[in-house]
């Protein structure tokens, strides 16, 4: 449930087959930046699970669909008080579908727009402020395909250049989708009363196949939503190539599963980089480290960082290239628990992760376990860079 410590406390309305990013960017997002955020879904209580959708461009004429994360709900639907809350959060995918034929939702965001208070929708989401009453005379975007039902509720829609724009009318915050988290969530975080101060920082993110999906958009997009400049490279790749990733979970097995993930896009050339404009490095985890380790401009660029000082976040599997790097020994981190043997034979102090959403910080190093951990993982690096969210 909500922490009583927050500067703001949000609602995000869930749903079975959500879009992935729709919804925890914006989730973890929101908790690194010191917000409070309860994800409740109608007919389900804290500690169930809804399934996300990977919605993706295809060759087809439509986008393509399949299983992604598990996303973890920690609110109860109906303990819900309306009054404690700040904002809503509304995420896309096909829940909306359902969603918005569901009195007891209806009811709930009726309740928030009649109180003026702030309200993001992405994607499919704004079906269900559509199905509310909540869009008429109101600008409003969406994705595409969402049009008809927008303007046959009243609202003035606003055709998305791209899927990375966003609308701003009043308390109303709406994207076309996940591309555009970094805008809608920084136009969130304005609506809510919140200012952004240190974010004048270039920040490099070291990428690979198969890296963890979570793991490389949640701190991208958290991190350009604070209106940071960041890059992302890849060895022998170049900017406008795609990483393939993947999708770990945790389903009860003895380790964890992996499903595709969605393609992200590499926003820097490798080759040539000037790795002196960057102000700090972010190692994601999944498998891609474990060949980026092998791959001696990777070791070079890693020990750059090291030996000036910068900060350095690394999280799951990622440590495997600091240990490769030499870089770690004397030093305390932790990582994902299979990575431990790689930390301590490089002459590390391991940090047990318990619970698995622990980080630590330790001068310039910021370590992960996984990616339940990147509320903490994202702010302490936040605190390195001396970048604040104040509300």
């Amino acid at each position: 449930m909500a922490n009583s410590r927050a500067q703001r406390t949000l609602l995000m309305l869930c749903g079975d087959y959500m879009e992935d990013l729709d919804a925890m960017v914006p989730f973890q997002a929101l908790l690194a930046y010191g917000v409070s955020v309860d994800a409740v879904c109608p007919g389900k209580k804290a500690g169930d699970i809804c399934r996300t959708a990977i919605q993706q461009a295809s060759p087809h004429q439509t986008y393509s669909e399949w299983r992604g994360h598990n996303f973890t709900l920690n609110a109860t639907f109906d303990a819900i008080e309306v009054s404690k809350y700040d904002g809503l959060v509304i995420p896309g995918g096909r829940a909306p579908e359902y969603l918005a034929v569901n009195e007891s939702v209806i009811d709930l965001v009726t309740k928030f727009s009649d109180s003026g208070k702030p309200i993001a929708a992405i994607c499919h989401g704004p079906l269900i402020l559509a199905a509310a009453g909540s869009v008429k005379g109101r600008k409003c975007t969406g994705y595409p395909s969402v049009k008809p039902v927008l303007v046959a509720a009243g609202a003035h829609w606003v055709e998305p250049e791209t899927l990375a724009s966003c609308t701003l009318d009043g308390n109303l915050v709406t994207g076309a989708a996940y591309k555009g988290n970094p805008e809608y969530i920084h136009l969130f975080v304005k609506a809510l009363g919140g200012t952004i101060k240190g974010s004048d920082k270039r920040i490099l993110f070291l990428c690979g196949d198969y890296m963890e999906d979570y793991e490389v958009m949640v701190p991208f997009q958290s991190l350009q939503a604070l209106g940071c400049h960041v890059d992302a490279i890849c060895p022998k790749k170049a900017a406008g190539d795609k990483c393939i990733t993947a999708v770990h979970d945790f389903e009860g097995d003895q380790t964890y599963s992996e499903k595709p993930g969605h393609d992200f896009t590499l926003t820097a050339d490798f080759e040539g980089l000037d790795a002196s404009s960057y102000d700090a490095l972010v190692i994601p985890g999944g498998r891609a480290p474990e060949y980026l380790a092998l791959d001696e401009s990777v070791i070079k660029l890693v020990k750059e960082f090291m030996e000036a000082r910068k900060p350095v976040a690394s999280i799951c599997h990622g440590q495997q290239i600091l240990s490769a790097a030499g870089v770690l020994k004397g030093r305390k981190c932790t990582a994902y628990p299979a990575v431990k043997l790689d930390v301590v034979l490089a002459g590390a102090t391991w940090l047990e992760p318990d619970p698995i959403d622990r980080c630590f910080t330790d001068g310039n190093l910021v370590t992960g376990a996984a990616w339940p951990g990147h509320p903490e993982f994202i702010s302490q690096l936040m605190a390195l860079l001396g970048i604040e969210v104040l509300f």
